[in-house]
């Protein structure tokens, strides 16, 4: 495998149930696209609840964060922070390009 590695991908913004009060918003890796990352996290080192540690682009806005596994969903989530929210004018409901680079997988 070459390194980094990258994904893109489109995804609907979705505020998550639990903790609607609070607007964590995320959007949901494509099942494809979760269990190949899933295959190449596989291993040491494992992280807090089982997230890997990624650079995420959406429009001009690059943060890093992590994307987190969501059994219900058999797909990675991953959050998308109010202030990239605000910057690039999307909330729940629209759809984003989302551009994905695994950090530290080996």
């Amino acid at each position: 495998m070459l390194w980094p590695v990258v994904f893109e991908f489109e995804a609907e913004l979705w505020i998550w149930d639990a903790r609607r009060d609070d607007s964590w918003t995320f959007v949901s890796v494509p099942t494809d696209l979760s269990e190949e990352i899933r295959e190449l996290a596989d291993g040491p080192p494992r992280r807090g609840f089982g997230s890997v540690r990624v650079r995420v682009t959406i429009g001009r806005s690059t943060w890093a964060t992590s994307i987190f596994p969501d059994s219900g969903r058999k797909a990675y989530v991953l959050p998308i922070k109010r202030a990239v929210r605000r910057s690039e004018g999307i909330e729940a409901g629209d759809t984003a390009t989302v551009t994905l680079e695994l950090v530290d997988v080996q």
